[in-house]
């Protein structure tokens, strides 16, 4: 019995809190492909401009050549005859990242990181739909910078209200069940 498909691709989601490790992760699992000289493309949202723009960059600064694209549709060509494709931040695209994922595992293994939940603890973009269709999900966890126990929960430090606010620690910490502060109710 083998635990990866022989004849099809499929999708793999790396998610959780902000600073679980979910690019690294990414990257990690896209350089192994590399190295088995299988032939990857990754892509990011133009909307993330915390680092460069044509890598993805985790927080301990990691990093790796990507395509940085406005619409999900995008990534279709550019993907053209990958064995894996990576996507990054994948809360942040459109409602087409869902079939672009679909159609591209096809054909190539699919990697999709991104935040399961958003500042309020609730469902973030395409996420839920990503982790329906994917083969494979893995759910990482920070570390609480209040108690130090396991993260599952993005807790914003500014009073911004809308749902996409782009920042790091200065805007955003990991915390546990019991030390996140869920923003009031407006």
């Amino acid at each position: 019995m083998t635990l990866t498909p022989k004849n099809t691709g499929w999708i793999e989601v790396i998610c959780g809190s902000m600073f679980s490790g979910k690019t690294e992760e990414l990257i990690r699992r896209l350089k192994r492909a590399e190295i088995a000289q299988m032939k990857t493309a990754i892509f990011r949202p133009a909307i993330d401009d915390r680092y460069e723009k044509e890598h993805i960059v985790s927080h301990n600064q990691s990093k790796l050549k990507s395509y940085t694209v406005e619409q999900s549709k995008d990534i279709l060509d550019l993907a053209n005859g990958a064995d894996v494709v990576g996507i990054d931040e994948a809360q942040f695209f459109d409602e087409g990242i869902v079939s672009i994922c679909k159609s591209l595992a096809e054909k190539a293994r699919v990697v999709v990181a991104g935040l399961d939940k958003d500042y309020k603890a609730e469902p973030f973009g395409n996420m839920p739909k990503l982790m329906c269709e994917a083969d494979y999900v893995s759910k990482l966890r920070a570390i609480c910078v209040v108690c130090g126990d396991p993260a599952n929960f993005t807790q914003r430090l500014s009073k911004d209200t809308k749902q996409v606010v782009i920042g790091e620690t200065d805007i955003y910490e990991a915390r546990c069940r019991r030390c996140y502060n869920p923003p009031e109710r407006s």
